[in-house]
């Protein structure tokens, strides 16, 4: 605890603060943007060493090895690839200086220490995550339903057709095909969350 302390105190830690959004184009995940496909910032975590830069398309994670290091490695995790969840706050005990936001994307986990002066900033993330988290729940959910319709209707169409004619049973299941595989990438993989960090973030 002590050396934490000490740590904090001194300036060492990597205690991360909330960027404004006057500041989004002066950082360097905004040199990895698609702005060709209109990905915007709302909100970004800033650290001697690292960023954490969430687009209405994904997170942006610069990775820094160190504070005096100028070498970089940029991850990307896009919405649409990897759910989020297990979203918590972790708020600051009486001689601490940071609070944490923690959840997993995909398969990684992230523990992001913020100076608790940010506290009611980081409320607002946290609650855009957490939404963010349960629509591609019931994303998940439309997208096994809609695999299991297309299931169903493909054997109902083979046992209602006669054998003498095949090619119509290729023609009609290729049909039930292309319609689930429209329901599943588009109706049922939401890629773009603006309208979330718009609700939930206020700048």
């Amino acid at each position: 605890m002590f050396k934490k302390f000490a740590s904090e105190a001194f300036g060492l830690s990597d205690i991360g603060v909330i960027m404004e959004s006057k500041d989004f184009d002066k950082v360097d995940a905004d040199d990895y943007l698609f702005h060709e496909d209109q990905e915007k910032i709302y909100f970004l975590i800033k650290s001697k060493k690292d960023e954490y830069c969430f687009t209405n398309l994904a997170l942006i994670h610069v990775d820094g090895e160190s504070a005096i290091s100028a070498k970089r490695v940029i991850r990307r995790y896009e919405y649409a690839q990897h759910a989020i969840t297990d979203v918590s706050i972790e708020t600051a005990g009486t001689v601490d200086l940071d609070i944490e936001l923690k959840f997993t994307i995909g398969e990684k986990r992230f523990d992001i220490d913020v100076r608790k002066s940010h506290l009611e900033a980081l409320k607002d993330m946290y609650k855009a995550l957490h939404t963010i988290g349960k629509l591609q729940k019931r994303d998940e959910i439309g997208r096994v339903h809609a695999m299991s319709a297309a299931s169903v209707l493909g054997s109902m169409l083979k046992l209602n057709t006669g054998v003498t004619d095949p090619a119509s049973v290729v023609s009609h299941y290729r049909a039930i095909l292309d319609a689930m595989n429209d329901a599943v990438r588009d109706d049922h993989t939401r890629r773009d969350f603006s309208t979330i960090f718009e609700k939930y973030i206020h700048a």
